[in-house]
């Protein structure tokens, strides 16, 4: 499970004011002294991750968040960053200082957690120090409190349990192609090695559709693009063809109609966000005008090169077929910003660097900025004019959360 990818893991998240014992907490549930800790209040600057395997949870990653009542510009900036984990947030831990109780700021992340679907625990720290009548008077009041102490680990395998139980609520992942093809049948992976290719290995995509190949008894064949049609021949029975969204064209004049074709991008385009919400936005395409502002957003921060899918491809190929020219900004990692208005169009990557959770939440963003937003892969399919024949295999399977 540590090698397991940060975006397949839940994220619990902890919050509160400064010196409240955030970082202690982190420490203590999963033992490690994985976040410094101090008197002095502001230690913990910047989220601090870990990646930790509770019995019976899962893999998870904790982000143990800078306080939210930070000062100065330095500390409002911060605090900005603290409030942006949220959308990646899957549960929620607020934490409070049982000898520094403050409603007003509980209630305001209070908003933040409803607004992005969270579930959250209140914890009350430091009861170790408070004196029992105390602790009595704030269990009525906070009857939904669990009461720990950090320093001593009094009550942390109660919050551990509560932890669980949540872990446990939340959704899974959408299988990548498991309940697109039946047990025992076969698809074909076409992987390029070209320039962008990684020296010695495969990208986090094909990695995990491998993987759920595997998990559901499919059988994968990886070949690159110049041995397809060969595979195609010596293959009897394929049942779908999953190419890189790059060399769609040239997939698609080898693959014969009658086998199904779709991409990475577009199987993440499900697994990880809103494949009708997603498919909806490319039609935006057709309404843009000259000088349009066009965001295209990344989670991952690689190193690009003249071939860059996102920031000359599809860049390129949009102004081809439209004839018209756009102005693209372009972001990367977490850096998306929520004031959208400037944009007529947001185009993501496939996300597989990042949690649902992430993805749902920038489809939420754009959906109340009235912003249509699409992936890579579907505006590469469309461009291209395949994307009907992309999208086919789920209307075939009866994916009703997807009909077109």
């Amino acid at each position: 499970m540590n090698n397991t990818p940060n975006s397949n893991r839940i994220v619990i998240s902890i919050y509160g004011k400064r010196n409240a014992g955030k970082s202690s907490l982190l420490n203590a549930l999963t033992g490690q002294e994985v976040s410094i800790v101090s008197p002095i209040k502001g230690t913990t600057t910047d989220p601090v991750k870990k990646s930790h395997e509770p019995k019976s949870g899962g893999p998870v990653l904790f982000i143990d968040t800078a306080g939210i009542d930070d000062e100065g510009d330095l500390g409002n900036l911060r605090i900005k960053k603290s409030i942006d984990t949220a959308r990646r947030t899957n549960i929620a831990l607020y934490v409070m200082d049982g000898e520094d109780i403050d409603e007003g700021s509980y209630e305001n992340m209070e908003l933040i957690f409803k607004k992005y679907n969270i579930p959250y625990i209140l914890v009350i720290n430091k009861i170790d120090i408070i004196p029992k009548d105390q602790i009595d008077r704030l269990s009525s009041k906070f009857p939904e409190a669990i009461f720990v102490s950090s320093t001593t680990n009094e009550n942390i395998d109660s919050l551990k349990a509560e932890l669980i139980i949540k872990i446990k609520d939340i959704e899974e992942d959408l299988p990548i192609v498991g309940d697109l093809v039946p047990y025992g049948r076969s698809v074909i992976l076409v992987v390029p090695i070209d320039k962008q290719a990684p020296k010695g290995r495969l990208i986090l995509p094909q990695v995990q559709v491998i993987r759920d190949c595997i998990d559901n008894g499919i059988k994968a064949y990886v070949v690159r693009d110049t041995e397809l049609e060969s595979a195609l021949e010596d293959l009897d029975n394929i049942d779908l063809v999953i190419t890189d969204s790059q060399i769609f064209k040239e997939v698609e004049k080898k693959v014969p109609k009658n086998i199904p074709l779709t991409s990475f991008s577009i199987l993440f385009a499900r697994h990880k966000g809103d494949l009708l919400e997603l498919a909806k936005g490319v039609k935006a395409v057709e309404t843009l005008k000259d000088g349009a502002n066009i965001l295209i957003a990344e989670n991952c921060t690689h190193n690009t090169s003249h071939e860059d899918i996102g920031r000359v491809k599809i860049p390129t190929l949009l102004q081809k077929k439209t004839g018209k020219k756009f102005n693209f900004e372009f972001r990367t990692g977490y850096n998306f910003s929520e004031d959208l208005s400037k944009y007529n169009l947001v185009i993501h990557c496939g996300g597989c660097m990042v949690n649902r959770k992430e993805i749902e939440s920038r489809i939420q963003i754009c959906k109340e900025a009235n912003v249509p937003m699409t992936n890579y892969g579907i505006i590469l399919a469309y461009l291209n004019g395949i994307l009907d024949r992309c999208i086919e295999i789920f209307r075939n399977r009866g994916i009703k959360t997807f009909l077109f």
